[in-house]
């Protein structure tokens, strides 16, 4: 069996690890704040102190990182960057939400260390995490995806292959930019809806009986009618994701004023007491 790390335990990356060691594979991993390692460790998984001792022997490195800062100081820190430590021949993934242009610089430097490289990101929440029902969306060379494909599916249930380095965190931001616009758009028209006399709850029973109301739309709208509920995608990481999007935009020369204007949305909601709160409370802006 190959012998895998993880670095980065945060919501995600806990529940992804969990998922690897109930299937039985050597786990070594790696978190900023060794206190999130402590379940792991209960369940058989070793815990490194640093990235590069986690990478040392690894056959496969994954990373589920906040954002391409974090993910440049886990891969590349002159200290103790994973990189420098794995051996040729060995896989790196990243499943975080990147950006396109970090991503494929990734890409190249492991190609330059006789390193395989996949943009790994995911599709799916926490409870997808925790029930090993994620989508991967895979960017690299199609033979090393077939290399990983039963690692993958101990975490997740579906495989989409991009194509090139970069195509996989290129295809997230695409799945993220739609989640943002929908829950933009529907946060204002629940604001509406409560000024014209309609109410929120029968906007969304109308709505959900229509076809212009999407699964995810069904999802989000009743999220948003709940007082209360967990956290399961910050307003503040929806906010760099859509600030991701146009930064991969413009590096693609192509023009996204919607999202832009969602950008705005998401930005300026990061900034009060929402930050932290789940997508939905989004709505909290308008009603």
């Amino acid at each position: 069996m190959m012998k895998i790390a993880v670095l980065g335990l945060g919501a995600m990356g806990s529940r992804m690890a969990a998922n690897l060691v109930k299937k039985g594979y050597a786990l070594t991993v790696w978190n900023r704040t060794p206190s999130a390692a402590a379940s792991l460790k209960e369940s058989g998984a070793t815990v490194a102190g640093s990235p590069s001792e986690a990478a040392r022997d690894a056959d496969v490195v994954m990373a589920m990182l906040r954002d391409d800062d974090a993910s440049r100081r886990v891969w590349f820190d002159p200290q103790d960057g994973a990189l420098a430590a794995m051996k040729k021949g060995s896989i790196a993934m990243d499943s975080s939400t990147l950006t396109v242009p970090w991503g494929r610089q990734l890409a190249a430097e492991c190609e330059q260390r006789g390193i395989d490289f996949l943009d790994a990101p995911v599709s799916g929440s926490l409870p997808q995490a925790e029930a090993a029902q994620l989508i991967f969306l895979l960017g690299g060379r199609e033979s090393v995806v077939e290399k990983v494909r039963e690692v993958i599916l101990c975490m997740g249930t579906q495989i989409h292959y991009m194509g090139p380095s970069g195509s996989g965190f290129g295809m997230k931001l695409l799945v993220n930019s739609m989640l943002g616009v929908q829950v933009a758009a529907l946060a204002e028209l629940s604001g509406l809806a409560e000024k014209l006399g309609v109410g929120r709850g029968r906007m969304s029973e109308v709505l959900a009986s229509t076809p212009v109301l999407s699964p995810f739309g069904k999802v989000a709208l009743n999220f948003m009618q709940q007082e209360s509920m967990p956290t399961l995608f910050p307003v503040e990481l929806v906010a760099k994701d859509m600030r991701y999007v146009l930064e991969t935009g413009k590096a693609a020369k192509a023009s996204l004023p919607v999202v832009e204007r969602v950008s705005e949305i998401f930005h300026a909601a990061a900034q009060t007491e929402l930050k932290s709160r789940n997508y939905s409370f989004i709505v909290k802006r308008y009603l």
